[in-house]
């Protein structure tokens, strides 16, 4: 199980918006004869890639499996007909003995579906083992399958008494560059990377990946209430879908030349406006849900940042957090003022690892 995770997660950047699940193959006397991890969406699975490995290394003989043969994978194998055939299916028909999984599948058209083929069909099912480690490599997958919602990760750099620029708006660099390549990777696994018309006309920010070898780009999501996004700004410079949340009328007439510039250059247009004219966060992330997206990235300004907790929208806060003291500057998040301590925002340490010069706290909101 402990390869088959690492499979897993070799497959962090190529398989959204499906999860990342590795196999391994054993036979009768424990030895490795097949491995695999899912691939892109619409191409082979964890399971199939495992099989075809241990075809290829010629321990499939027959369409059948070395007698007695188990499959450690990292989910339940799925049940049913999609873009790929059913994993359950082809491990019953290579003649699979017994199939140890870490986690059961949440989406709804698995849930079970596939353990109760593979018991149906005579084989022995063990799971749990690996949960955890599974869980957090797809807790992306596992927290849209059950809400409809993506899990929304929050990404700052700040110095130790939590200024994230200064005054006057600079922020290269408060972390070192082992952070900022570090910051790609967490950039590379995300489906969508989002950040706020703020950010975009004072940084002029390209937020693709860079630093990691990846062969996705993640999906860029802007909110811009106005439609301010300039035509020229460099996140149009990478080849990727870019998403414009906006609050204004699409029928507008005087927005109707700015709207058709931003078709042209590719860019979807939503409007999903709340009560105060900007853009309903919680309205956006629904539809984000709706469109597969499993990790949402977000790298905004304070302002934005501060909509989103005071929203209850973020499940996690990725924090690169320097050693150093700025003084008077910019926050993290705009949360308004407290009257009292017991209204502060609770999070809990979930990871604090240190990253070249800096550390990385990983800390998770207590939603209630």
């Amino acid at each position: 199980m402990t390869r088959a995770l690492a499979l897993a997660e070799s497959a962090l950047f190529l398989t959204s918006p499906n999860p990342r699940v590795g196999c391994v193959l054993v036979n009768a006397n424990g030895v490795m004869i097949g491995e695999g991890h899912t691939q892109k969406a619409g191409e082979a699975h964890a399971e199939v890639m495992a099989i075809r490995d241990a075809m290829a290394k010629g321990h499939i003989t027959a369409g059948q499996l070395p007698k007695g043969s188990t499959a450690y994978v990292t989910l339940e194998p799925c049940s049913h007909q999609g873009r790929t055939g059913a994993c359950s299916v082809a491990l019953i028909q290579h003649g699979i003995a017994k199939v140890v999984a870490s986690l059961k599948d949440p989406n709804p058209l698995v849930a079970g579906q596939g353990f109760a083929a593979l018991r149906a069909a005579g084989v022995e099912v063990e799971v749990g083992d690996g949960a955890d480690e599974a869980r957090e490599m797809n807790i992306g997958f596992m927290k849209r399958m059950m809400t409809g919602l993506p899990w929304v990760r929050m990404k700052a750099a700040a110095s130790l008494d939590g200024i994230t620029a200064l005054p006057n708006g600079t922020s290269q660099w408060i972390t070192g560059e082992a952070a900022r390549i570090d910051g790609h990777k967490w950039r590379a696994r995300a489906c969508s990377v989002l950040t706020g018309i703020g950010t975009v006309l004072a940084d002029d920010p390209s937020l693709n990946v860079r630093h990691v070898t990846t062969s996705r780009e993640p999906t860029l999501v802007l909110v811009d209430s106005e439609l301010e996004v300039p035509i020229h700004a460099k996140l149009w410079e990478t080849p990727r879908p870019v998403w414009i949340y906006t609050s204004i009328n699409l029928a507008s007439r005087s927005k109707q030349a700015k709207i058709k510039a931003l078709k042209a250059l590719g860019a979807e247009i939503i409007s999903l406006a709340n009560p105060a004219g900007k853009v309903d966060l919680a309205s956006m992330l629904k539809d984000l849900g709706q469109r597969q997206i499993n990790e949402l990235h977000v790298e905004a300004g304070f302002k934005l940042n501060g909509s989103f907790c005071r929203e209850n929208l973020v499940d996690e806060l990725l924090l690169y957090q320097s050693a150093q003291l700025i003084g008077v500057g910019q926050g993290i998040a705009n949360l308004g003022v407290f009257e009292k301590l017991a209204d502060a925002s609770k999070l809990r340490y979930h990871a604090v690892d240190r990253i070249g010069d800096d550390l990385r706290i990983i800390s998770r909101f207590n939603k209630n």
